[in-house]
């Protein structure tokens, strides 16, 4: 039977949502813009989608379903065709013994109803849902692995069976898109951003090949047994990174510009060759993102207003450390984003440019002929520049050129690879470069790393074993007691309990007590005197406060505090001894000092800091 026909708008007045004046700015909007009535209200902020969307379901008693809360099984959703579900804009919510329960943007679509039963072969009952839940839901659903799967097997079949069928011709005669080769490629990079996965692994084993895709910094894979495969697509991302397809003996690494779901997708490449031949990893820069400034990069408020006086002192080096993968990258884009000024020369030195950058001298390394990071350096001193980049602190000469530079009335930003910001100022120093330079140059030192959110929809209490009690108590007394919570696993994370990741960050600013150990080369006494600092707070503290604050696990923050020098004895293991009487050794409690404003107070709790890998 037909509905009856309705205004959204009065249906809205009736109820008492909004106001006739609304109304009818609503409908002045909808003439100028062209959208349809509910979403200019939405827009205006005259009404909110789900008040709107209650409101229509009450009126014509269809239910409202919250995707957030549903429990959503992909094996029913797949049921229906990933072509009609988005060209419907509808997903199977139910098998119900009457027909399917299924979410539509639109329930008073007939004719979308009318064609989703014609395929079904089952009666429909429709149900709202909100617009950005049902693109969501869609996009977790409909991943490319079965199509990837299928691919496989159809490039396999083209292959054929003769041993010396020309891979390399294949890859580059196949421009068609409808070739397997591209349009398993296709399948892939669909699949990795659907994700918002960092990099793609294309690995070849024994009698299989191997794709993983690393998702907030653990890889997910799919194994495939058309391992012959493996060379086409190689070969492929050859020709598209302009690499010798011929040469396979020796490690190759090009970049390429694809798009991909309306995303201009920035590609790094890298080849290896293996047993079982050529292994590719692709770091997948999102080009349309564009760079985080400091106050989206999720650091704590204290920290953050400490870094950005630092960068704007007129000369001086500052390090960011950690390893690789943690966001190093970005937190340096992010300051020369707030440097960036028509008063300001800015030169960097990067292996290699992830980003454009306007107004920025920008150089890419090429050891092959020579420009290394210390003769990019070395020349760009004469180019009169006010702040100096360094992707990295490789060697003694660049170090030393770089340390010279922030002593002579330059800002010098580089990176360096070490666990945590106090081992950092003596790694320079056992590079060779001199200890008066270290300490007349070093301003300040950043640590970081990047730890997975509890998924927000599948949060639950954690129930730490009486081990796990004891080492988060010898962290910091005031943990003891605290509620901590874990992700139990859902739709919306895949599973993983975690969803999106976040910035952990140390800073350590150079003071008197720190330089004079630098200049007495004394690892003991610079490292007390960090300690010492009230403004300095560790990686594990900082980590501690997102657990406490319900964004972390305990699990994340020793995953984190597992690679530092302040780790405690600790497994996963029932302790006999009860936590109030266990009893660390000093030489085992990491440094408790507390600063002077609380981390907690401090933390963003709603950013996703993306991974765009490392100078």
């Amino acid at each position: 039977m037909a509905q009856p026909r309705v205004r959204i708008g009065d249906l809205l007045v009736n109820q008492g949502l909004i106001k006739e004046k609304q109304l009818m700015t609503a409908l002045e909007e909808q003439k100028r813009s062209g959208k349809k009535i509910g979403k200019a209200l939405i827009d205006l902020g005259f009404v909110t989608e789900q008040q709107m969307l209650e409101v229509m379901a009450g009126h014509f008693d269809y239910p409202f379903v919250d995707l957030i809360r549903f429990q959503l099984k992909n094996d029913l959703i797949v049921q229906l065709p990933e072509t009609q579900a988005r060209r419907f804009r509808a997903i199977l919510l139910a098998d119900q013994p009457d027909g399917f329960l299924v979410g539509m943007l639109d329930p008073l679509d007939l004719m979308a109803i009318d064609e989703l039963q014609r395929h079904l072969k089952r009666p429909v009952h429709p149900a709202f849902v909100k617009e950005q839940e049902l693109s969501n839901a869609l996009d977790r659903a409909y991943r490319r692995t079965g199509e990837i799967a299928s691919l496989a097997t159809e490039l396999e079949d083209e292959l054929g069976s003769s041993t010396d069928f020309d891979l390399n011709e294949l890859a580059t005669t196949g421009e068609s898109s409808e070739a397997p080769v591209v349009r398993m490629l296709q399948s892939i990079f669909e699949d990795a951003v659907q994700v918002k996965a960092s990099d793609i692994h294309i690995e070849p084993d024994e009698g299989v090949l191997r794709v993983r895709l690393r998702i907030d910094g653990e890889l997910q894979e799919q194994v495939m047994k058309e391992k012959r495969i493996g060379s086409a697509l190689v070969s492929r991302l050859k020709i598209m990174s302009g690499l010798d397809i011929a040469e396979k003996r020796l490690p190759q690494d090009g970049r390429f510009n694809i798009r991909v779901m309306s995303k201009s997708i920035d590609v790094r490449l890298s080849t290896l060759p293996t047993p079982y031949g050529e292994s590719v990893v692709m770091r997948l820069l999102d080009q349309s993102q564009g760079i985080l400034t400091m106050d989206k990069l999720g650091m704590p408020e204290g920290i953050r207003t400490r870094l950005e006086t630092l960068i704007q002192r007129p000369h001086g080096m500052i390090l960011v450390t950690g390893p690789t993968g943690s966001g190093k990258t970005t937190t340096l884009y992010s300051a020369l984003t707030l440097l960036n000024k028509p008063e300001k020369k800015i030169i960097t030195a990067e292996d290699p440019i992830e980003y454009r950058l306007p107004r920025i001298t920008q150089v890419q390394v090429n050891t092959k002929v020579g420009l290394t990071f210390s003769s990019v350096l070395r020349t760009a001193l004469r180019q009169d520049p006010d702040i100096i980049l360094v992707g990295e602190m490789r060697d003694q000469e660049t170090s030393e050129i770089g340390l010279r530079a922030a002593m002579t009335g330059h800002l010098v930003l580089s990176t360096l690879h070490t666990n945590d910001s106090i081992s950092t100022a003596m790694r320079l120093i056992d590079m060779g470069c001199d200890a008066y330079l270290v300490a007349s140059s070093l301003r300040a030192i950043i640590a970081q790393r990047l730890i997975r959110k509890i998924c927000e929809y599948c949060s639950e209490p954690d129930e730490l074993s009486n081990q796990e009690l004891s080492w988060v108590k010898s962290i910091s007394p005031k943990n003891a007691g605290a509620p901590f919570v874990k992700g139990r696993g859902c739709h919306q994370c895949n599973n993983t309990g975690y969803s999106g990741r976040i910035g952990v960050y140390e800073l350590l600013e150079m003071d008197e007590g720190m330089l004079d150990a630098l200049r007495r080369n004394s690892a003991a006494d610079f490292a007390t005197a960090a300690n010492a600092n009230p403004y300095y707070v560790s990686l594990t503290e900082c980590a501690m406060s997102y657990a406490r604050a319900g964004i972390t696990s305990v699990h994340e923050v020793f995953r984190i505090s597992a690679s530092l020098d302040e780790r405690v004895a600790f497994t996963p293991v029932e302790s006999s001894v009860p936590a109030e009487e266990t009893n660390p050794t000093e030489s085992e409690q990491p440094h408790t000092e507390e600063p002077k404003k609380p981390v907690k107070e401090e933390i963003s709790l709603d950013l996703d800091l993306p991974d765009f890998g490392d100078l």
